[in-house]
């Protein structure tokens, strides 16, 4: 990025010394405007590939699904009320510009010299990527600030479930950022950036990358594959199906109490560290492996059937086959909205490869989605041979930021506890 792209007013002008109400402007470098779309970033992208800030939701939900991931859960340091809304505020302030791939502040260089620069630099000359940036609350957090009035009952602790190995490292957050793009280094700069904003205030707790997304929200779009090889995902749903969003991933006005109002139009979201036995699973015969999913590895079809999308006949499939212990129709209805991604974190020391799935899910209450739906797979699915939960969180996602004066999490802070 150039310095007559960084040019217009400073900082300063925008944000004042407190860092609150930063003007987006243009929604890209080159100075392409995306439209908004209510936050699922469906809209036609500028020609630099910026998904829109604001909308009715966060993006990162319904948004067409990124390609790299970049996930941080916080611990929050400072127990000054005043101070954390505030870097809520910047934190904002920041988004708004790195997901219009502008830098953070007066930029990566041409400040003061014997000052650090307000941006790390390292996404200088990149496109957006189409990064979003999605902000949730963990339980925690509503044991500080007065808050304890204001959780959600959505927002549920999750419990232990059969065969759970998690790794208290690796386990809950006070609040966490979800960054999506189509550049892995988009992702890590955004996450490092408000990391460095939130320094002294927050500090991170644990974080993953992810790459080679495990679930789609285009309809069109091929069905990924996982680190078992087998299509993932076929079933869910899409950034286009606004009624089943409205049913399954949107909290309601009518949901709760007026002491959770401020949830409406946000979302649940559950983030699950779920190591796989690689080494076991390629040693598997292909027929067991079809009979674990109850789909064949090639095609994609469900037993019995030709293509991917056709309506699978759970009764042909084993009782214990992953496909037919989480469809909706064995679960009451049941859906999730999925946002994975694969990982590798190099070897556990044994000889065998740390890897598997960060599962990200999304859902109107925690109560009625992912917490019934693992319990049955936790009891009864035959993949957990093969898997092992290690890492787990829960987050309740607030709305989107409105406008250029709106900020993450405002309802909740604004109104009285």
């Amino acid at each position: 990025m150039t310095e007559n792209e960084r040019s217009g007013p400073s900082r300063r002008a925008l944000i004042g010394w407190g860092g609150a109400g930063l003007a987006l402007g243009a929604a890209a470098a080159g100075g392409g405007v995306a439209l908004s779309d209510g936050g699922l970033g469906l809209a036609s992208a500028a020609p630099d590939h910026a998904v829109p800030f604001h909308g009715n939701h966060q993006a990162g939900i319904a948004t067409p699904v990124q390609d790299r991931l970049h996930f941080a859960a916080f611990d929050v340091k400072t127990e000054d009320r005043a101070e954390f809304v505030q870097l809520l505020k910047d934190w904002t302030a920041a988004a708004r510009l790195m997901t219009a791939g502008k830098p953070v502040g007066e930029g990566a260089y041409g400040g003061l010299a014997e000052a650090p620069p307000d941006d790390t630099g390292e996404a200088l000359g990149l496109s957006p990527s189409r990064l979003t940036l999605t902000v949730g609350f963990g339980p925690s957090l509503f044991e500080r600030f007065g808050l304890a009035g204001r959780r959600p009952a959505g927002l549920a602790d999750l419990p232990k479930f059969p065969g759970d190995n998690l790794d208290a490292a690796r386990t809950g957050g006070d609040l966490c950022v979800q960054a999506c793009a189509d550049d892995p280094q988009v992702a890590v700069h955004a996450i490092r950036n408000l990391a460095r904003v939130g320094f002294g205030k927050v500090a991170v707790r644990w974080s993953q990358l992810g790459f080679g997304k495990t679930s789609s929200t285009t309809p069109d779009a091929q069905t990924p594959r996982n680190l078992m090889g087998f299509k993932d995902g076929t079933r869910n749903i899409a950034g286009t199906e606004t009624a089943r969003l409205d049913k399954h991933v949107w909290v309601s006005a009518s949901d709760g109490d007026a002491k959770s109002s401020w949830m409406t139009g946000g979302s649940y979201l559950v983030a699950r560290r779920i190591r796989m036995n690689i080494e076991t699973w390629d040693r598997t015969s292909l027929q067991e492996q079809e009979d674990v999913f109850g789909r064949d590895k090639g095609e994609g079809a469900p037993v019995g059937k030709a293509k991917e999308h056709d309506a699978p006949f759970l009764k042909a499939m084993k009782p214990d086959a992953h496909v037919r212990l989480a469809h909706p129709d064995s679960n009451d209805g049941i859906t999730i909205l999925r946002r994975g991604y694969s990982f590798t974190d190099g070897t556990d020391g044994l000889g065998r490869l740390d890897a598997g799935l960060f599962f990200l899910a999304y859902q109107r209450d925690v109560r009625e989605g992912f917490i019934p739906l693992q319990r049955r797979l936790s009891a009864h699915d035959a993949l957990n041979e093969y898997i092992q939960h290690v890492g787990s969180a829960v987050f309740a996602v607030p709305p989107g930021v409105r406008d250029s004066h709106d900020w993450w999490g405002r309802a909740l802070f604004s109104e009285e506890a």
